[in-house]
């Protein structure tokens, strides 16, 4: 009889913490994915966006669309443009657009100035190539694109090229 009642109390004992220990994980503040983007140190472009450098850290609680490409990608190519006047568009909604460079310092520099990009890049390199993955590009492809919400959750991704209609829907939809 006693030894029923202490296998009866521990498992109660036992029950009671593994569901004290799920609904701790279950409430815990997670902090989203995109720290991973707002705390890299990737360096600006400065012929990007009229000169403008800014530190990722200054998207956060902002809706950003996120953009990795590279000059010889042909698809990343074609839609950069329209891209940039999708930015233009949404500038007063006070959406971000930023693009993450796989590519070098001077071939990015000399491409946002032939075509006018008109929101900031960044030199992502091989630390752009990793961040994407952690954004979800697990295939590593390119381009590759993130909407985030103001809270930092992505929202949605988008590898190849982009149907730029489906994406203004998309980003009008973040709220």
């Amino acid at each position: 009889m006693f030894k029923s009642r202490v296998v009866i109390s521990s498992v109660v004992a036992v029950l009671f913490t593994a569901f004290g220990v799920y609904f701790s994980q279950l409430h815990a503040e997670k902090s989203p994915i995109s720290e991973v983007l707002y705390t890299s140190s990737l360096a600006p472009v400065p012929a990007a966006a009229n000169g403008a450098t800014v530190a990722l850290a200054e998207y956060r609680n902002k809706v950003l669309v996120v953009n990795f490409w590279a000059t010889w990608c042909a698809p990343c190519v074609q839609e950069m443009p329209e891209l940039s006047a999708l930015q233009t568009e949404l500038a007063a909604k006070k959406i971000s657009f930023i693009g993450i460079g796989i590519d070098s310092p001077d071939s990015m520099a000399a491409f946002a100035k032939a075509y006018k990009i008109s929101y900031p890049l960044f030199v992502g390199g091989l630390s752009g190539t990793q961040l994407s993955t952690e954004l979800g590009n697990k295939a590593g492809g390119l381009p590759f694109t993130v909407i985030l919400n103001k809270s930092g959750e992505i929202v949605k991704t988008y590898r190849g090229r982009l149907d730029i209609a489906q994406v203004r829907k998309d980003i009008l939809a973040v709220k």
